[in-house]
């Protein structure tokens, strides 16, 4: 049997929503768009905090397993301080991804509520391993229960793989997103409204357009964060805000200026020749390739 059905299996649980969706709404409700959140999502870092944020339990536990092996399954002083120090480490590793999550629905979501279960379940194994130890310094219960936390922990960081590498969940949405390298016509001017976006195509991608007075502005249409859509979004000065989570872009230079993305949006050039608007990538986007190859 392969593994990925029983994420194929979880995906597919609706009852999980009675638990994910309520919760969703009450992290959505006490950590909204703004500071809180663009921190835990890692906005200042340009990438989600949440995969730097698990590697100081993660490494505390396993380098506790070892010294555990070492003594040939006795618990040690050392051992004890590094499970108490991945028990404390594990609050904000679990804010950061309960903001990260956050922003999912449906599948996503459902995979997110059974990996924060196993990572509560596995962190109160080694509170409990934690708590052992203290009681009887060198016996082998503290070890044991770390070695059976760090089975479920391996169970959870499954779950987590899959939400980044096959759901997406946290990766730059456009990092295989490119337009054509040439000028390339996507619109008629006469099409464009002052002030008002709108979205077309070009190349295997989709483009922002934006009218100025008579200067345009192209950036690509989806979202780096989690797709939305920048047509559907507002614009205010130099600066468009997604539908979706209410990341804002800078129009000039495609950055982020709020989160939750972490990623800025691909700029490309526009120019207006002969009543057309045409766009090219810019050549730091020609340097990316995707899996079928470039452009």
């Amino acid at each position: 049997m392969r593994i990925s059905r029983i994420t194929d299996w979880l995906e597919a649980q609706e009852g999980l929503d009675r638990i994910g969706q309520p919760l969703n709404k009450a992290v959505r409700r006490v950590v909204p768009a703004g500071g809180l959140k663009d921190i835990l999502s890692g906005t200042w870092l340009g990438h989600p905090l949440h995969p730097v944020a698990v590697m100081v339990p993660i490494g505390s536990w396993t380098s506790a397993s070892l010294v555990d092996l070492s003594a040939r399954g006795r618990s040690t002083a050392t051992a004890r301080r590094l499970v108490g120090i991945g028990v404390l480490a594990a609050l904000p590793s679990a804010l950061s991804g309960l903001a990260d999550w956050s922003d999912t629905a449906g599948s996503e979501q459902r995979i997110g509520v059974s990996h924060a279960t196993l990572n509560v379940a596995a962190t109160a194994l080694y509170a409990a391993s934690w708590w052992a130890r203290r009681r009887s310094p060198s016996g082998y219960a503290g070890p044991a229960l770390a070695l059976a936390a760090m089975a479920v922990a391996t169970g959870a960081g499954y779950l987590g793989g899959h939400l980044i590498y096959a759901d997406g969940v946290g990766v730059d949405t456009n990092a295989f997103h490119s337009g054509p390298q040439d000028w390339e016509t996507v619109a008629a001017l006469h099409d464009l409204q002052d002030g008002h976006g709108v979205a077309v195509g070009a190349g295997r991608t989709r483009v922002w357009l934006l009218l100025g007075g008579n200067k345009v502005r192209a950036l690509e249409n989806r979202c780096s964060h989690r797709g939305g859509p920048l047509s559907d979004g507002v614009v205010e000065g130099d600066c468009v805000t997604c539908p979706w989570h209410d990341s804002r872009f800078d129009l000039r230079t495609g950055e982020v200026v709020a989160g939750p993305a972490t990623v800025g949006q691909p700029v490309y050039q526009a120019r207006i020749s002969g009543g057309k608007v045409q766009v090219r990538r810019q050549e730091a986007r020609a340097l990316r390739t995707s899996p079928d190859g470039p452009g």
